[in-house]
């Protein structure tokens, strides 16, 4: 049996791998967990006795089929769990990701069931990132472009938000831009702003470069498309 600890590990290569590091730097892995690189390194030497993970000596790892399957577990629960903590318990999506980190490695899988059942078994989390079927089958996580690499009168349609940030997710939230909200890009300032139009809203926003890089967006129609095909 994976301690939590493990399972952590896993997700976070997971997350690194879908935003396109192959092979995953010990170093990232540290940062993202908030933890040595000495304590990063040992822990991939546990994984790879497991078969978890693959090494490249120098360049990182790679989750193997089983450690991929691990993963996946991992993150079903934990985006279960935030839509559950959003929708049934009224929680704000900016607070659900550290809850659903408490929770992920704790419930059993009737309760996973049990959680998807009462939520008619949604394809997507309140952040717009796809949730894994029962099945485990690999899920879409091609992250897209991102908000702040737009052009000045795109028009565009927030597919999905890095959750890792409650502040930035609260100022989100405030400004009405969440997954499915349409967007016409008004300005790119060179000072480090983008500027929008929300669409239904009609009001202008405009957003640090920063802020605007942790939003991926698609072109109006295809995040439907995007969330038909993770279903």
């Amino acid at each position: 049996m994976l301690s939590a600890k493990m399972e952590d590990y896993l997700k976070a290569i997971y997350e690194l791998q879908r935003e396109g590091e192959q092979p995953v730097a010990t170093s990232r892995i540290a940062e993202l967990l908030d933890v040595t690189a000495p304590t990063a390194t040992s822990m991939m030497e546990k994984l790879e006795e497991r078969e978890l993970v693959e090494r490249e000596k120098y360049k990182g790892v790679r989750l193997t089929p089983e450690g991929e399957t691990v993963a996946l577990e991992v993150v079903r629960h934990h985006r279960l769990l935030e839509t559950y903590l959003t929708e049934e318990l009224g929680y704000d999506w900016a607070e659900v990701h550290d809850e659903a980190d408490r929770l992920e490695h704790h419930i059993s899988e009737e309760f996973e069931r049990r959680v998807a059942e009462r939520l008619d078994d949604p394809t997507v989390d309140p952040h717009g990132d796809p949730i894994p079927t029962d099945a485990l089958d690999p899920v879409d996580e091609t992250a897209g472009d991102t908000l702040d690499e737009c052009a000045e009168g795109d028009t565009v349609v927030v597919r999905r938000v890095r959750d890792r940030d409650p502040e930035e997710l609260a100022y989100l939230d405030d400004a009405g831009i969440t997954p499915g909200t349409e967007l016409v890009v008004a300005e790119v300032a060179p000072i480090g702003m983008v500027t929008v139009r929300l669409v239904e809203a009609d009001e202008t926003v405009s957003l640090p470069e920063t802020v605007a890089g942790t939003i991926f967006v698609d072109a109006p129609g295809e995040t439907a498309e995007s969330a038909s095909g993770a279903a």
